[in-house]
């Protein structure tokens, strides 16, 4: 399956949303940005537009389909990074460290 690159403008609203110069999250989201996966039936459908995709017969419906798990995954991605980043500044007092 082709990885689906988010778009300039969509990228740019993303990094001034979730960039590194932002407030550190509190460790309580952070940890829930962390626990975020997909379900069964997600991971399911994701394997089987795989193996469509692979055979070259999606539709035009099956891939949007694979582009909106890619966008969301690539999102998903930028989160939890920025949650370990965040869950990594933290001591041990729990408050964020500052440089």
């Amino acid at each position: 399956m082709q990885q689906t690159e988010i778009p300039c403008h969509e990228a740019a609203i993303l990094t001034r949303l979730v960039g590194p110069d932002e407030p550190v999250l509190s460790s309580a989201t952070a940890k829930g940005f962390l626990a975020l996966e997909y379900g069964p039936a997600d991971k399911d459908r994701m394997h089987a537009l795989a193996a469509k995709a692979r055979a070259g017969t999606l539709t035009s419906d099956e891939h949007a389909q694979v582009e909106a798990y890619s966008r969301i995954s690539s999102l998903l991605g930028i989160l939890k990074s920025k949650a370990r980043r965040a869950l990594k500044r933290r001591t041990t007092n729990g408050k964020a460290k500052t440089h």
